[in-house]
């Protein structure tokens, strides 16, 4: 069973809502195979911004309306992360919106206590699982990728997917720890990432990746250059790894 995944890297405006939703709008029409899943990156509206009292929004907001109209549109899974306020409180939300309109999502775990992310958005409490399409997906937003136990595979999903703004003085440890995620868990894993200054003058380098359950590379490199690619993701070929090896069958019992 295969699932055709596309993701975007590409620079984004600081704190520009409108010019950013253009862009991916851009962007996503630029796609021209049929696609299941489409990947944004971290705060893909504003960037990694630590004024969510000036940019955030609502559930009902102007850009989890246009997350929908996308993927109405391309019929299509969309994922990325908003600053969304919610009873009083703000946080770093990805939203997984379906192609009929109905939203799922997940608040960002752990939370980027270097750049003061912790000081005004509120951290979630639970990880996200679902299935589209016959895969079973977990996506998860930058700074989690540090934390192994939270990305550990013990629901059996398919793919696991970091939307990040992750800066390139550490690509290193991204693609590290990118390939690590893949070879503990088992299962498809992509990276999607930023590039370009963002308004803290840190630079994003890019380096959005898919990796196979090996840990394998199946994209070239990308670094600092703007990216759109659909890659075709394949279950059988995993599962069949996974019943010969039986690694995630050997992994030690204990709850977060």
């Amino acid at each position: 069973m295969g699932l055709n995944v596309s993701y975007i890297q590409t620079s984004i405006f600081w704190e520009d809502k409108e010019k950013n939703l253009e862009l991916y709008s851009e962007k996503i029409d630029s796609i021209g195979k049929k696609t299941d899943v489409i990947i944004l990156p971290e705060m893909f509206t504003t960037g990694f911004s630590m004024d969510p009292d000036y940019f955030a929004e609502e559930m009902n907001g102007n850009s989890v309306s246009w997350m929908r109209e996308q993927a109405a549109k391309k019929d299509a899974l969309i994922i990325g992360s908003l600053i969304i306020k919610e009873e009083f409180k703000y946080y770093n939300r990805l939203l997984a919106v379906f192609p009929n309109g109905d939203i799922l999502h997940y608040d960002k775990r752990h939370l980027f206590t270097l750049a003061g992310e912790h000081r005004v958005y509120s951290d979630g409490k639970k990880r996200l699982v679902f299935d589209f399409r016959g895969w079973k997906i977990c996506p998860l937003i930058c700074y989690d990728l540090r934390f192994p136990v939270w990305s550990r595979n013990t629901e059996n999903f398919d793919l696991l997917i970091f939307v990040a703004n992750w800066p390139e003085r550490r690509r290193f440890a991204w693609n590290q720890l990118l390939i690590a995620r893949a070879i503990e868990n088992m299962c498809y894993t992509i990276g999607v990432n930023r590039i370009g200054y963002d308004g803290n003058k840190v630079n994003h380098s890019g380096d959005s990746v898919v990796l196979d359950y090996f840990g394998h590379s199946m994209t070239e490199n990308n670094s600092n250059k703007e990216e759109v690619r659909t890659i075709t993701l394949l279950k059988d070929p995993m599962k069949k790894a996974r019943n010969k090896l039986q690694f995630l069958n050997d992994q030690d019992n204990f709850t977060v």
